[in-house]
């Protein structure tokens, strides 16, 4: 029979060795690990989480979401385990701080950057609008959508609430902004409907030295100048006045940056009749249609056929497509936007007033124990 009444000498194990024992294998915990814990116990403003630690470490409600939280119990469970990011060090009690919601908001900008690259279309609800533009959430951060790319006839004030189709301008998680277009989305979804060597009709809704931009059923796209006739025209105000209304032959279809280019040349019977005759020109322009695609399908097939063609005939076929750079009126780069683009902060409370908007971006390192202000509620 064993005797239980062995001294500390006997076994040799003292509290003192087994407190060096404890040392010895205690890990070391740093901010920015993500470690996995169990909750210990739920408070009413945070919980006490089993890391591993000698103390129980604590996370505060505030830390358990991207989102808003108004009670632990909507986040976490007794004896649940999960993983959480170490926030700060010990503090004087040997205690650490952890967050959920830094994991939440990490994994948030991983996905929308991964949208961005699949150049996706997502779908948000505008939940605020400001004197810049519309605010949104995506994957739980707060995303801008500038005035300019707004494409709607109501009042920005009326879209709170309305779910929009949005493409992604700009993901930059250290200036902390998500920027969106909507009317990029719009255009993409037309565009998919279109088809290069059909006949549109179009009203002149801008006139431009180098070209008309032309409203095609709600999407913009440029006649260039150099598309307009095969005659020389000086300015197209010679030729076109705002709101008139004409027949235009789609040559090509940018989805990527959301631009159109169109032509009335290509559907002259006669070199001149767009300033000449515009009447026959569009009584012709299903016929003269149809012959240019059977020219682009030839063209192709003979590219197909004979790949070394001479490098003259690639040029002339290409020479008339209006330049990039030229195209640049249809939509604004990021660049042009920037300045309207308020802080994401993510707090209801924080919506910059008019006033305020355009004045200042903040960084993701301003805001409260640092977390970026994408992700507060």
């Amino acid at each position: 029979m064993v005797n239980q009444n062995l001294t500390a000498t006997e076994i040799g194990f003292t509290h003192e060795d087994f407190a060096a024992l404890l040392d010895k294998y205690d890990y070391h915990f740093s901010p920015g690990d993500v470690v996995p814990g169990t909750v210990f116990s739920i408070e009413p403003r945070g919980a006490l989480i089993d890391i591993g630690a000698k103390t129980a470490a604590y996370i505060p409600i505030q830390e358990m979401s991207i989102n808003r939280v108004d009670s632990p119990e909507e986040v976490l469970q007794s004896n649940e385990t999960r993983e959480f990011f170490i926030l700060t060090d010990e503090n004087e009690d040997g205690q650490l701080t952890l967050s959920i919601r830094r994991i939440e908001y990490m994994r948030a900008w991983e996905r929308v950057r991964q949208l961005q690259a699949e150049d996706a279309t997502v779908r948000s609800g505008v939940f605020a609008t400001n004197r810049g533009g519309a605010l949104v959430r995506i994957e739980g951060l707060r995303g801008f959508i500038p005035g300019s790319h707004i494409s709607t006839r109501k009042p920005k004030e009326e879209l709170v609430g309305e779910d929009l189709p949005l493409k992604f301008l700009e993901v930059d998680e250290e200036r902390n902004r998500l920027v969106l277009s909507h009317r990029r989305a719009l255009v993409e979804r037309k565009m998919n409907r279109l088809e290069v060597g059909e006949v549109v009709i179009g009203t002149v809704r801008g006139i431009k030295p180098y070209g008309a931009f032309i409203d095609i059923g709600g999407v913009s796209g440029l006649l260039h100048i150099s598309e307009i006739s095969h005659e020389h025209i000086d300015t197209p105000h010679s030729v076109f006045n705002v709101n008139d209304e004409l027949k235009v032959m789609i040559i090509d279809l940018d989805a990527e940056r959301g631009r159109i280019s169109l032509s009335t040349k290509q559907l002259e019977p006669e070199p001149g009749d767009m300033i000449k005759n515009r009447d026959l020109v569009y009584d012709k322009a299903e016929e003269m249609a149809a012959k240019y695609r059977e020219q682009q399908l030839a063209k192709q097939q003979g590219a197909t056929a004979a790949p070394a063609a001479p490098a003259e005939v690639v040029a002339d076929e290409e020479i008339e497509v209006p330049p990039a750079a030229e195209l640049d009126e249809q939509i604004p780069v990021v660049a042009e936007i920037e300045e309207e683009i308020p802080a994401a902060t993510e707090t209801e409370e924080e919506i910059p007033v008019v006033a305020e908007i355009e004045k200042e971006i903040p960084a993701a390192t301003e805001t409260e124990e640092e977390i970026p202000v994408a992700i507060q509620e």
